[in-house]
C-alpha cells in the first residue's frame, strides 16, 4: 500500500513533457494533480496510486488516457510507475459551476442560463459519441474559457473499448450526484454500467446544489455510503425552488424513472429556446 501522497510526477511523464514549472493542483482520493509547463503548452498531470478504501484509483489515469484517446486528437500521455499509473493531457482553465454560482446560493444572482446551457452541451456532446460520463459533478464542469464549459475527469466513463490492465468495475461515483437506478445497483451487486440517463440525473443534482447549495436529498453528512445510497433510493427530493426555468427543468431531470427524464440533447434544446 502506497501512502496518501503527494507524488511527484514520474520519471516517464518527465523524460516526455520535458517540464518547466509545476504547481500542485490536488493531491486526494488516490490522486495527485500537477499543472506543468510544457513546449506543448500546459499540461495537467495526474498520478494515480492506490488507497486504503480503494484500489482502482492507482489505474485511473491510465483508464482516462485512453477514453481521452477516442475522443480527441489533442496529444495525451500515460504510463506506468511504481504505485499505479500516471497520465498527462492539455490543461483546462475555467471556474468550475459550484464557484461560479456562489453568487447565486448567497442570493445575489439567479442561475445564468447560458452557462447551464454551456455544462449540458459539453455533456450531450459526449453522449452523442456514445459514451456515458459516470462521475457528473459540478467540479468537473469548468466554465470561464472560449468554446463553452469543459466536461473533465472521464476515468469513470463507459461507451467504448478500455484496455484490460488499466479497466476496473463501476461502483457508482459520488452518491450526492448518483441516479435512484446507480445507488440501487451498487446496494444490490456492488457494480453496475455508467449510463446517459444517470448522467442526466446527476447535472440535474449539479444544477440544483450549485444554484442553491443544498443536496437533492436530505441526510446527514457524516452518513455512510450505504446510508447515503439509500437514501437516494428511497428517501424523499427536496423541493426545487430555483427560479426561472430552470426550476421545471431540474425537477424533470430528477425524475426517479430513467424513462422520464429528458436526454440531454432534449436539456439543450429547452434551455436554448430560453437563453
Amino acid at each position: 500500500m502506497s501512502s496518501e501522497g503527494p507524488y511527484e510526477p514520474p520519471e516517464g511523464a518527465l523524460l516526455l513533457l520535458n517540464p518547466g514549472r509545476k504547481r500542485l493542483v490536488l493531491n486526494r482520493r488516490g490522486s495527485t494533480v500537477w499543472k506543468v509547463t510544457t513546449d506543448l503548452g500546459p499540461y495537467a498531470v495526474k498520478v494515480g496510486h492506490p488507497t486504503r478504501a480503494h484500489a482502482w484509483t492507482a489505474l485511473a489515469p491510465a483508464r482516462e488516457a485512453a477514453i481521452l484517446r477516442q475522443l480527441t486528437h489533442e496529444r495525451i500521455f500515460s504510463g506506468e510507475w511504481e504505485h499505479g499509473t500516471w497520465a498527462a493531457q492539455p490543461w483546462r482553465s475555467g471556474d468550475s459551476l459550484y464557484d461560479r454560482w456562489a453568487s447565486c446560493r448567497s442570493g445575489e444572482a439567479e442561475p445564468d442560463l447560458g452557462e447551464a446551457l454551456s455544462c449540458a452541451l459539453a455533456l450531450s456532446a459526449l453522449h452523442a459519441r456514445g459514451w456515458a460520463h459516470g462521475d457528473v459533478q459540478p467540479a468537473h464542469f469548468l466554465l470561464g474559457e472560449p468554446g463553452g464549459a469543459s466536461l473533465i475527469d472521464l476515468a469513470l466513463s463507459s461507451g467504448g473499448p478500455v484496455p484490460c490492465a488499466y479497466d476496473f468495475p463501476y461502483r457508482g461515483c459520488l452518491v450526492h450526484y448518483e441516479a435512484p437506478e446507480i445507488s440501487a445497483g451498487v446496494l444490490g451487486s456492488g457494480t453496475v454500467t455508467p449510463a446517459r440517463e444517470a448522467d442526466v440525473y446527476a447535472l440535474g443534482a449539479a444544477l440544483f446544489i450549485s444554484a442553491t447549495g443544498w443536496r437533492h436529498v436530505a441526510y446527514p453528512d457524516d452518513a455512510s455510503r450505504e446510508e447515503q445510497r439509500r437514501a437516494i433510493v428511497a428517501g424523499p427530493h427536496r423541493p426545487v425552488r430555483v427560479p426561472g426555468p430552470l426550476g421545471p427543468l431540474i425537477r424533470h431531470m430528477l425524475s426517479r424513472s430513467a424513462a422520464d427524464r429528458p436526454t440531454g440533447a432534449e436539456v439543450c434544446d429547452r434551455l436554448g429556446a430560453v437563453v
